[in-house]
């Protein structure tokens, strides 16, 4: 999982939210550093919806309120232990340097 996906899954976390405020919610989270585009954003909410991690609970035109489900909360888990466990792999490679 991309650190994109990883951030668009912890702004789900926080709280439900729209396509603009995960954008928003993001980019105040990284002080800007990971910035969604409209195309990367969407794919990542369609796939992720598909993979049943999130689902949409409103719609007002077409502004689209998703929610986290359980098995979301779960691959964000997964995700984050994942990049520790790379952390700490970097830290004893530089160790040995």
């Amino acid at each position: 999982m991309t650190e994109t996906m990883i951030y668009v899954l912890m702004a789900l976390q926080h709280r439900d939210m729209f396509g603009k405020e995960i954008v928003d919610w993001v980019a105040e989270k990284t002080n800007r550093r990971v910035v969604l585009g409209p195309g990367t954003l969407y794919t990542i909410l369609a796939k992720f919806e598909s993979d049943g991690y999130i689902f949409e609970t409103n719609r007002e035109g077409r502004a689209r309120t998703y929610t986290m489900s359980n098995k979301g909360t779960v691959a964000l888990h997964n995700a984050i232990d994942n990049y520790k466990q790379i952390i700490l792999d970097a830290q004893e490679v530089l160790k040995e340097n």
